[in-house]
């Protein structure tokens, strides 16, 4: 395994870790495109994996040059990327499915469960402790309020889905939504916002953001997560079903809106999590507000289910991704053009079982 940083060591410790665990660590931060794809070649790259797509720090002409026979888009970027020397895209059959892969350029590999991987049955076990569980009071939230989360960036929202949750805060008393400053600037139009939709200004809570370690624990001080639908929570999706906080969330067509929901079905409760309109997403969010043994019932099965379920088993997901990079490489050695194709886990025509 080869590791080509882009970025300069910027001193965190995941930096540190990569850096040291990997079997080939490069740092070509300061070197030019057509070097770097030149080093690609020569290393004998058989898959090369694009982590960034169009997002900060991208050096997509390093593919456009095909320095690698495989091409794979993975993680970094939730959409196609319409490139023709992008051989695959690394996903699921939630967040692609095929009825929809007229809208990739990639040829579109299944991962079983889901696409999303994490780390926190090594990196979070404090949060499984009930005795380390921090309180409403530590961050000035109400003790005695229904809160309704939602730490995506704000960005996010657009009116359709901030008016439902108007209307979701005007339909459950003594409720309030808790968001981010993600930007601060994004604190007053979303007050004046709320304000002119009859919200009451104590219904709107913003806090800052915080640190990876703890926004995990914190957002199970919350009661039910809101999902923005037009891009929804990725990684913030997973703290918060880590942290054992249900979410509300409804799939549209394009990737960035369906992560959210595969996050649900790979815990096993997809089903009381995932909607099919705008107003069953109201209804929902309202009918688990009113009915709180329904809703305890669910946060209970999430917090049993988090040491168990697909969604948090790294090293199942581990062992799904590389079965996918041997049946890439044998269509190619055999002559075969790239294809859709899904992995399975009991299924021996991947060389690739444990």
């Amino acid at each position: 395994v080869f590791c080509y940083a882009l970025s300069q060591n910027d001193g965190t410790e995941w930096r540190q870790r990569i850096q040291s665990e990997a079997e080939h660590f490069i740092d070509v931060s300061s070197t030019s495109s057509d070097v770097i794809a030149k080093m690609i070649n020569k290393d004998g790259i058989q898959i090369l994996i694009n982590l960034n797509g169009y997002t900060k720090g991208a050096r997509n002409e390093i593919f456009a040059m095909q320095p690698a026979p495989i091409q794979v888009s993975y993680m970094g970027f939730p959409g196609t990327t319409g490139a023709d020397y992008i051989d695959y895209l690394v996903t699921d059959e939630f967040v692609s499915p095929l009825r929809y892969a007229h809208i990739y350029s990639e040829k579109l590999v299944h991962l079983p469960h889901c696409y999303f991987v994490n780390d926190y049955k090594q990196k979070n076990r404090d949060v499984l402790d009930p005795h380390c569980q921090h309180k409403r009071s530590d961050y000035g939230l109400p003790e005695d309020k229904f809160i309704f989360a939602c730490f995506n960036q704000l960005y996010k929202m657009d009116p359709e889905i901030f008016n439902t949750w108007c209307n979701i805060l005007k339909r459950v008393p003594n409720s309030a939504l808790w968001l981010l400053r993600f930007p601060a600037a994004g604190e007053t139009r979303l007050r004046a916002y709320a304000a002119a939709q009859g919200v009451q200004p104590e219904q709107i809570i913003f806090t800052d953001v915080a640190m990876k370690h703890e926004h995990i624990r914190r957002s199970a001080l919350a009661d039910l997560c809101l999902d923005t639908p037009l891009c929804n929570a990725h990684t913030t999706g997973t703290d918060v079903l880590w942290a054992g906080l249900p979410m509300v969330t409804l799939p549209l067509e394009k990737m960035a809106t369906r992560v959210a929901g595969s996050l649900c079905l790979a815990t096993g409760l997809g089903e009381e999590m995932i909607v099919n309109s705008m107003k069953e997403y109201e209804e929902r969010a309202v009918s688990l507000a009113l009915n709180r043994l329904t809703l305890q019932a669910l946060t209970n099965k999430l917090k049993a289910a988090r040491l168990t379920c697909p969604l948090f088993d790294t090293a199942r997901w581990v062992r799904n991704l590389e079965r996918s990079y041997f049946k890439m490489w044998n269509l190619y050695c055999s002559g075969q053009q790239p294809q859709h194709f899904k992995v399975t886990e009991n299924d021996f025509d991947f060389p690739y079982n444990r």
